[in-house]
């Protein structure tokens, strides 16, 4: 999401989506995402070939996924007997397929002469069969037809008969599909390992591929029991979500050998928890409790050690989970596979969870602890889902996912957002040198905040929207983690953890391996509450919390100090011109509060507006926090004689107000100012005290908030640069200094501190970029050490920074430098991706247009990297011009390699410096010549948007420079 009209100090930085989402939080551990990212020029594999000997016809393409159609009730699944034949030789060329037989046991629940469940992109093999009921030994019924309703999903087997009420009968289909590498279903993916190149077969069913794997009924609440057989090529080793069980030989058509692996009967469980994995993968191994934990990769990986990190919290994470809700993980083992190409983060399929391969993977020579987060934060999400008995805290409690499943996807939060929530209690368990609540507040709070602001859509949705319209897809987006960890977290501390995980135990107990809604927590949590007199709710659990689950946003509360009046609204934009009157929803809100430093008792917000007599203050000397430590989803406003008196306690005694709640406090204040709440003089007040702040995280957000990396270079040009500059160095230095002692003398020292390393090379940047000649000059000496020494590794959690102002500052010889460690055959990918940015931060115009005309050689990068260099340029102060002339004139070429989206991107760049309408026709000189006319108005609408933001921006600006040359010297 783009940074928003009028609102430069408030960065907004797009999240990520999916399941993956996980990984968004940990946006800084670039050096992993980097090594699968390189565009340095290398081989791909052949495209395949037609017809290859062997395969199955393929069928017609499977239809796009969202199609969300619900089965009727007449069948209710009882037992899967699934077998799979993916059709798949080592060095054999496509196209691929699969084929399959499935034999499911049902239970008529209401009498029917059809049998109906789902089916995606599959074709049927054979016939059809349906026996039964099962009661009456040899008995069957005559199936008439089977009709595929592709719109649907879903396959329809007519009977002649009638399946009669309280009968079980075995619907028996044959089936095949074609093997994609899209990374839905089950899929194949191809990889290197010591130097060659290799396949495997995956599976992703979240949340409705697994009807275009087997004919099934694709319902989370549709539980049943599975037998599962693969045949698979005898050098390839099988997976499943139980343990293997047997293995035997099998002949195909034309005589050639498989292999037949068999696996135990599983549990009861959903669909889309199904898995299989297919590899020539090796493992590392360990025995936790009875449990055996295996970690499957490359085998080149697990040689070097590269899973030895996960497969040593794995099995600490499952006693964890085991100790705190003292009940024993319900399978006999876990198999943890790091998948090359991957399209989540992770998924916690029930005894076989796949991950990306960057997700599970830390190297040996690597101590620092952000890596080891990122690994913990993913496995505990995982293992959450696995564990959703074990859990109450734990990671991933993918909402009781595994155990205890959502009736329907609307309840999906359910899954997610307390897997989400309990991934940082698991990470902080393996690595208690983590803090736990200001990494929950920095990756996940404040983000969620700044999003759910613009969001229309609830925590829990409308059964009825899903059906329809509604994409499920869209909704493993950040409302469902983020916010749904983040009303956890408000649950959790009002309930106090006590009597949160004795609702939760009970409420799994209750409903271990079936399905349940948030009605259900709720109950159990109310029952739990009834049962003490510790807590006293002002509303019933239920009334509470659909407050905050069934209502999109969230709600801002305005404190009076002066009468102790707290007041309640929907926050929302009020630049956007729309009345008040269209947010009107109201939440029943708990106040965590301080008075002068000293906690005072929770106390409840559930009307509109309250007076709080005790909150009443006249002594100047007295101040209020709210919503201590972010305990509360929301944000506060204050008047301004409790902002000045904050303000003033900041400046002389910091630490007086917890960390967390100054991080709030500087969050929410620009929070308001960005959406007209607030002038942007209140939020600078609050800036004043920062040559006092030693947070790291803290200080990350106001850099955000004032220096948003997207507008550097509308920054630098600007008035305000300079009076930013010598306001912000003064504050700057004691941190600065603190930090660059370590860097120059015992880098090493700073392997435990998470926050440096997320957060120092923003910091870093920032000085140098504001001028520092310290930091310029530490950059050019430990550039300069690695030119001498190019054995010398430059701090990783500085490295970007650090080769970006080496060239910055120096000349050609660094350029050229740059260049041939980029090339160099032994350079890590993580360098490479480094470096390919470092080349763009030239300051010599003739070195950045020789860096992009190197971009359009086939033979120096990939296509890919193209595009990437010219992104990285066109961001630059002194680039963008550069980058548009460049753009222009060899066009022909980039369009015949990137088409519109390229021109589309630069654009929006080039956007940020539009402020007149002559800039416009400018650019539209160009792009009417290259673009239809419906695309064209867009781009016209696009720019003249980003000219209305660039004049509101400088207005803001000038307001900005003012309040500086007033405040520069104190």
């Amino acid at each position: 999401m783009g940074t928003r009209g009028g609102g430069l100090y408030v960065g907004r930085r797009a999240a990520a989506v999916g399941a993956a989402l996980l990984l968004a939080l940990l946006v800084a551990l670039l050096a992993l995402a980097a090594l699968y990212g390189r565009c340095r020029q290398k081989a791909t594999p052949p495209p395949p070939s037609p017809g290859a000997p062997g395969s199955a016809a393929p069928p017609p393409p499977a239809p796009a996924a969202g199609s969300v159609r619900r089965l009727p009730r007449h069948l209710l699944p009882l037992h899967y007997d699934l077998e799979l034949w993916p059709q798949v030789r080592p060095g054999q060329a496509g196209p691929f397929a699969f084929t399959g037989q499935v034999n499911i046991t049902v239970r008529c629940l209401q009498d029917t002469d059809t049998a109906v469940l789902h089916s995606a992109g599959l074709r049927s093999r054979g016939s059809a069969a349906v026996r039964g009921p099962l009661s009456e030994p040899g008995a069957a019924v005559e199936v008439a037809g089977l009709r595929q309703e592709e719109a649907g999903e879903m396959a329809v087997l007519e009977l002649l008969g009638r399946l009669r009420a309280g009968s079980r009968y075995v619907l028996q289909l044959g089936f095949q599909g074609r093997l994609e590498e899209d990374l839905d279903g089950l899929f194949l993916s191809r990889y290197t390992d010591r130097g060659q190149s290799s396949m495997l077969i995956a599976s992703q069913m979240e949340p409705t591929y697994a009807r275009r794997v087997y004919p099934c009924f694709d319902e989370p609440a549709m539980k049943a029991t599975f037998n599962i057989r693969i045949i698979h090529d005898p050098s390839y080793v099988a997976l499943s979500n139980m343990p293997a069980i047997g293995a035997s030989e099998v002949k195909d058509e034309n005589g050639s050998l498989w292999t037949a692996t068999t696996f135990n009967t599983s549990l009861k469980m959903s669909t889309y928890l199904t898995a299989f994995v297919i590899c020539d993968f090796d493992y590392v191994t360990r025995i936790e409790r009875g449990n055996e934990i295996r970690i499957w990769a490359r085998k080149e990986a697990v040689k070097n050690g590269y899973v030895e990190y996960a497969l040593n919290i794995t099995g600490p994470i499952f006693s964890f989970l085991e100790d705190i809700l003292n009940v024993s993980y319900p399978l006999p083992k876990t198999d943890l596979v790091a998948l090359p190409d991957f399209g989540a983060g992770g998924m916690e399929n029930w005894g076989l969870m796949t991950f990306q391969e960057a997700s599970l993977m830390n190297f040996p020579s690597d101590e620092f602890t952000s890596r080891k987060a990122m690994i913990a934060l993913i496995v505990s999400h995982e293992l959450g889902h696995q564990a959703c008995v074990l859990r109450y805290f734990f990671f991933q409690f993918k909402w009781f996912g595994n155990l205890v499943t959502m009736n329907w996807w609307n309840d999906l939060w359910l899954n997610e957002g307390l897997a989400s929530y309990f991934e940082y209690l698991g990470a902080t368990f393996v690595e208690p040198k983590l803090s736990l609540d200001k990494i929950f507040y920095a990756h996940v709070v404040q983000p969620i905040l700044r999003e759910d602001s613009e969001i229309a859509r609830s925590l829990s949705e409308s059964e009825d929207k899903i059906k329809g319209s509604f994409s499920l897809m869209s909704l493993f987006d950040n409302i469902t983690y983020s916010k749904g960890a983040s009303i956890t977290w408000m649950l959790s501390g009002f309930l106090t953890e006590k009597l949160f995980i004795r609702a939760l135990t009970s409420y799994l107990k209750e409903f271990s391996f079936s399905n349940a809604n948030q009605d259900d927590l709720w109950t159990h949590i109310q029952m739990v509450i009834d049962a003490q007199d510790e807590v006293q709710l002002p509303a019933p659990v239920k009334q509470i919390m659909d407050s905050w689950t069934c209502q999109n946003g969230f709600p801002v509360l305005t404190l009076n100090l002066t009468t102790g009046t707290i007041r309640q609204e929907q926050f929302f934009n009020k630049n956007n011109g729309k009345s008040t009157d269209s947010y009107n929803n109201t939440w029943i809100i708990p106040i965590s509060w301080m008075r002068n430093g000293s906690s005072q008792p929770l106390t409840w917000l559930d009307k509109r507006s309250k007076i709080f007599p005790e909150m009443q203050v006249s002594e100047s000397e007295y101040w209020i926090l709210l919503n201590v430590n972010l305990s509360g989803y929301y944000r506060v406003n204050y008047d301004q004689i409790n902002l000045k008196r904050l303000a003033h306690l900041l400046e002389n005694d910091p630490k007086a107000i917890p960390a967390v709640s100054r991080f709030q406090l500087i969050d929410d204040v620009f929070a308001l100012t960005d959406f007209g709440y607030v002038p942007i003089e209140t939020a600078l007040e609050l800036t004043k005290y920062l040559a006092r702040e030693d947070e790291l995280f803290i200080w990350n957000v106001v850099l955000l908030n004032l220096i948003p990396d997207n507008l550097e270079s509308t920054l630098k040009n600007h008035e305000v640069y300079p009076l930013l500059k010598k306001y912000l160095l003064k504050r700057m230095l004691p941190i600065y200094h603190y930090y660059a002692g370590f860097i120059r003398q015992n880098v090493d020292a700073l392997e435990d501190d998470y926050f440096a390393q997320m957060y120092l090379e923003k910091f870093l940047a920032t000085a140098c970029w504001l001028g520092l000649q310290d930091c310029l000059d530490l950059s050019s000496e430990l550039y300069a050490k690695w030119r001498d020494n190019p054995e010398y590794k430059i701090p990783f959690l500085i490295r970007r920074t650090v080769c970006c102002y080496g060239v910055a500052v120096g000349s050609d010889k660094e350029w050229d430098f740059a260049w041939e460690m980029y090339n160099h055959t032994d350079s890590a990918e993580e360098d490479e991706d480094i470096l390919l940015y470092a080349m763009s931060c030239a300051k010599e115009s003739w070195l950045l247009y020789r860096y992009l005309q190197y971009g359009l050689s086939d033979s120096l990068f990939s296509s890919n990297c193209t595009s990437v260099i010219i992104s990285h340029v066109v961001t630059k102060d002194i680039g963008h011009r550069i980058a548009w002339e460049f753009v222009t004139e060899n066009w022909p070429v980039l369009s015949q390699g990137y088409g519109h989206e390229l021109l589309h991107d630069v654009l929006k760049i080039m956007g940020r410096f539009v402020k007149t309408d002559v800039q416009i026709q400018e650019l539209q000189v160009f792009y009417n010549a290259t673009l239809e006319e419906d695309e064209r108005e867009a781009i016209t609408m696009l720019l003249e948007s980003a000219k209305l933001e660039n004049i509101e921006r400088k207005k803001l600006l000038l307001k900005v420079a003012s309040w500086l040359e007033k405040n520069v010297d104190d």
